[in-house]
């Protein structure tokens, strides 16, 4: 059989998952109808985005997941969204908030290892106008998009 796991994890991740609706009616004693009108009025309201598939992260070779927290540079400061949306296009950023306090970014960063994690910070020094990172590197993940992670 044809191994097509890299292109489908890179779907599953983008959100090409469906709701299991069946699986949902027997936990909720409801017919897939009611919650299938029920799931298509959340998403036409904006309230479900997309679906997403919650990955053992080290089985698809992004297991090293850092925390980093972004300083812009003085020309940068009042553009974090700008900012945050450029570092966002980067296939190894999970999620990017503008935050308050110290910092103005940050950033959830997943990769292969701490090279390729180095890598990506020296890049986005030199492009996005960053001043100073602190990086918090995370030893084991307990829970993730809601879900508790057994590993």
């Amino acid at each position: 059989m044809k191994d097509i796991a890299p292109k489908l994890i890179g779907l599953l991740k983008g959100g090409y998952c469906t709701p299991q609706l069946g699986r949902l009616g027997r936990t909720l004693r409801e017919p897939v109808t009611t919650l299938q009108y029920n799931v298509k009025k959340l998403e036409r309201e904006g309230v479900v985005h997309s679906y997403k598939a919650v990955f053992d992260y080290k089985k698809i070779n992004e297991g090293h997941c850092t925390y980093l927290l972004i300083n812009l540079e003085p020309s940068k400061y009042g553009e974090p969204e700008e900012v945050s949306q450029k570092i966002a296009k980067n296939p190894s950023v999970e999620s990017v908030d503008v935050i308050t306090g110290d910092y103005e970014i940050i950033v959830k960063l997943r990769c292969k290892d701490i090279d390729e994690y180095y890598a990506f910070v020296k890049q986005a020094i030199k492009q996005y106008g960053i001043s100073k990172v602190i990086s918090l590197t995370s030893l084991k993940q307990v829970k993730t998009e809601f879900v508790n992670c057994d590993n």
